[in-house]
């Protein structure tokens, strides 16, 4: 009871904050200049601006966040800050946020389209970016397991992702399809439980 009156009381406080809106501008900022390698690869920086340094949002909520994040259709970073910053400051959090998450990459993308045939071929930056691969692949490596302790896995569940993943990779099944099964099992075991509580 005492746990849970704690999380109540941090959600509750955490609520009444009030963001404002350079600051989260800002902090989207930070996200989108310095994500190399996709949406999934600016998970740990998104958790460590907005969950452990200005504590907008506990980490439950965040990984809440990041599952319907997925689960949408459209860019990822792009739903990931649209949620975010509705959840902070409405409508105008969420125009905010966006903003501030694809302004600055915007930017970035066009300057590199216009250097890269002068830079294509030289050795200096094909090292650079021999070096950034790797650290792109722990940056999405890292999420899953906070994910993974986030969501309580355990030997009774575990084997949701293991299927899942074998699914995508050894069968070719389509992730979307995979969200949807998910998505409806979800359900009928919440509704399940449901159930079970009122027979008891």
């Amino acid at each position: 009871m005492e746990n849970s009156e704690v999380t109540k009381t941090n959600a509750n406080s955490q609520a009444d904050k009030k963001v404002g809106l350079p600051a989260l501008f800002s902090s989207f900022c930070k996200i989108g200049a310095f994500t190399i390698g996709g949406g999934y690869a600016m998970i740990p920086l998104m958790e460590k601006e907005l969950v452990d340094r200005h504590q907008w949002v506990d980490r439950e909520t965040f990984m809440d966040v990041l599952s319907l994040s997925q689960a949408m259709p459209g860019v990822f970073a792009v739903n990931m800050a649209s949620n975010i910053g509705y959840r902070l400051r409405g409508i105008a959090g969420t125009v905010t946020a966006v903003l501030g998450n694809i302004l600055l990459p915007i930017v970035i993308i066009i300057l590199w389209a216009t250097c890269f045939k002068f830079l294509s071929g030289n050795p200096i930056f094909e090292a650079i970016f021999k070096g950034i691969r790797p650290a792109v692949v722990a940056l999405i490596a890292s999420p899953v397991f906070t994910m993974a302790m986030t969501a309580n896995l355990n030997w009774r569940n575990a084997w949701i992702p293991a299927i899942a993943a074998l699914l995508i990779w050894l069968l070719g099944v389509s992730p979307i399809l995979i969200i949807i099964a998910a998505g409806v099992g979800g359900f009928i075991y919440g509704k399940y439980l449901e159930r079970k509580g009122e027979s008891l």
